[in-house]
């Protein structure tokens, strides 16, 4: 199932971690935020590993996108993702 995932860590160290693990498992698309398509284990893994580096002042939203609507997705204007290996509409 593809995820995606948002962030708002004040610290730079642990914004910095997340943004790495989420990297290793995603791609990124805007600054604070990541897509991510893996099966279900997979995401057991990551949500630990998340939980683990999270302070209480920190933020995190997980948005679960079914197959239909993620291919239905659009990306405009100014998008992070590497979009020449991408399917996607851009307007």
């Amino acid at each position: 199932m593809k995820r995606v995932v948002s962030y708002d860590i004040i610290d730079d160290k642990r914004r910095s971690r997340v943004f790495k693990l989420l990297k290793d498992y995603g791609k990124w698309v805007q600054y604070s935020v990541f897509e991510l398509d893996c099966k279900e284990q997979e995401w057991v893994a990551i949500e630990f590993q998340l939980t683990k580096l999270l302070k209480q002042d920190d933020s995190l939203c997980i948005y679960e996108i079914c197959k239909s609507c993620s291919q239905r997705t659009l990306y405009k204007g100014n998008v992070l993702l590497q979009l020449e290996t991408e399917k996607c509409n851009i307007f």
